[in-house]
C-alpha cells in the first residue's frame, strides 16, 4: 500500500480542521513554561507559528499573553477563529510571517516544525523574536510504553519519528532541530502525561493523522483501531482509558548580540 506523499499530507488538515480541534490533546503546563522560563527578558507578546486550530494559542491567551496566531491552512484557520474570537490570526507561512522585526518576545510552533524549511523559518522566527527572547518547539509524542500503544503504532504504520520509545530515545527527532548561529544551544525537556479516551475518542484521533487519512484503505484501518480498543488485552472491557503521551520541548534563545 503506497503512503500519501509530503506534500498531499502537509496541504490536508483542513479537511479535517475539526476533528483535529476536537480529538488532539493540548500541552502541559509544565513545558510551557520550561520555554518561557529561558527568555531573558520579559515575555508577554508571542507568536504561536503553525496554530492550526489553536490549541496551544488557547493556552497561551489563558496565561495573559497577547498572541498573534499564524497558520497557513485556511480551514486550520477558520476553526480557530470560530473557537477564539476576537484573537489576532494572520494566514501565512512559517518562513515569511506578517510580522514586523523584533516585534515578539517569543515564538512557539507547536506539533508543526517538522512541516517547515527549517533554515528559512529559524532565520524568520529569528528576524521576528527580540533579543533575549526564546523559540519553543512542542510535539505530544505517542509513548510506546504499553503493549497496546505498540500494537497501535504497527497497525496504523506512518511515522515512526514521532513517536517516543519507551527508552526515551528521541536522537532521531532531537536530528530535526538545527536553527542556525543566531540562537543559543537548543536544550529539551520531557514531561509525560496521559489523555483519557474511550474508543470512539482514539479513532477520532488516529483520523486526524495525515498518513492514515490519505490512504485509500483508511477506513479499513480506522476500523481495525477501533477492534483493538474494544478487544486488547489491556483494553477490553473498559470504558475509558489512559493514552500515555510525552511531550518533547525544545528552547533556543535568540542571540542579544
Amino acid at each position: 500500500m503506497s503512503q500519501p506523499s509530503f506534500e498531499e499530507r502537509q496541504l490536508s488538515f483542513g479537511a479535517s480542521a475539526d476533528a483535529y480541534r476536537r480529538f488532539r490533546p493540548t500541552y502541559p503546563s509544565q513545558a510551557i513554561d520550561w520555554v518561557i522560563a529561558a527568555a531573558t527578558t520579559p515575555v508577554s507578546h508571542v507568536a504561536d507559528v503553525g496554530a492550526g486550530t489553536g490549541a496551544l494559542t488557547e493556552q497561551l491567551i489563558q496565561r495573559g499573553l497577547r498572541v498573534d496566531a499564524v497558520e497557513p491552512d485556511a480551514g486550520m484557520l477558520e476553526t480557530l477563529t470560530s473557537s477564539l474570537p476576537g484573537v489576532t490570526a494572520h494566514q501565512a507561512p512559517a518562513e515569511h510571517l506578517p510580522l514586523d522585526a523584533a516585534s515578539v518576545d517569543a515564538v512557539f510552533v507547536a506539533q508543526a516544525w517538522h512541516w517547515l524549511d527549517h533554515p528559512v523559518a529559524a532565520d524568520e522566527f529569528a528576524r521576528v523574536v527580540r533579543p533575549g527572547g526564546v523559540l519553543g518547539l512542542l510535539w505530544n509524542l505517542r509513548y510506546l510504553e504499553a503493549d497496546w500503544m505498540r500494537d497501535l503504532a504497527q497497525l496504523i504504520g506512518g511515522e515512526d519519528r514521532m513517536v517516543m520509545l519507551s527508552d526515551g530515545n528521541d536522537e532521531v527527532h532531537r536530528s530535526l532541530i538545527q536553527l542556525g548561529s543566531q540562537w543559543s544551544g537548543v536544550e529539551s525537556f520531557h514531561v509525560h502525561h496521559d489523555v483519557v479516551m474511550n474508543p470512539d475518542d482514539l479513532v477520532g484521533l488516529i483520523g486526524t493523522y495525515s498518513y492514515v487519512r490519505l490512504r485509500a484503505d483508511a477506513a479499513d484501518v480506522l476500523a481495525s483501531v477501533r477492534e483493538l480498543a474494544i478487544t486488547h488485552p489491556d483494553l477490553a472491557g473498559r470504558e475509558r482509558f489512559p493514552m500515555p503521551y510525552v511531550t518533547v520541548a525544545y528552547r533556543a534563545v535568540r542571540d542579544s548580540r
